[in-house]
């Protein structure tokens, strides 16, 4: 398989429109014959990063790059930042908003999630500058 690359905006606080990337993204491994297990690691990494941007950030970036020995997926969001990134890790934490959380997200797993379905998982962040989030999911033949 060649190499495929797709990018995303995503602007924070458009709810209606979180999961866009990651359902697209579904729609086209299916369509590459991925393995069903690799397609819900990626959908659940990318889903759960991608909420965040949403959640937590003003506006970002998601790059997404096919090839025949993985997906790569860097989200890079200009927000708040993470003040600790150790502590953002542990599940259950979570800095959301009381309006976030009415609406069933900020349940403090995103992070833990993406950790847990990928390969490969990095985290940069800057206080009042933004983070960038790099997932890797291994292709499973």
């Amino acid at each position: 398989m060649s190499g495929i690359t797709f990018t995303y905006k995503i602007e924070g606080g458009d709810f209606v429109n979180a999961g866009k990337a990651s359902s697209e993204i579904k729609r086209t491994l299916k369509q590459l014959n991925v393995a069903q297990k690799t397609i819900r690691r990626v959908v659940v990494s990318l889903y759960e990063a991608e909420v965040n941007i949403v959640a937590h950030a003003h506006r970002g970036n998601i790059d997404v790059a096919i090839n025949s020995e993985n997906i790569s997926i860097i989200l890079k969001d200009e927000g708040p930042g993470i003040k600790d990134i150790d502590k953002a890790m542990e599940v259950g934490f979570s800095t959301a908003s009381p309006s976030v959380i009415s609406m069933g997200f900020g349940a403090g797993m995103g992070l833990p999630n993406m950790k847990k379905n990928s390969d490969y998982l990095n985290v940069e962040s800057e206080v009042g500058v933004g983070t960038t989030v790099t997932i890797k999911v291994a292709l499973i033949e």
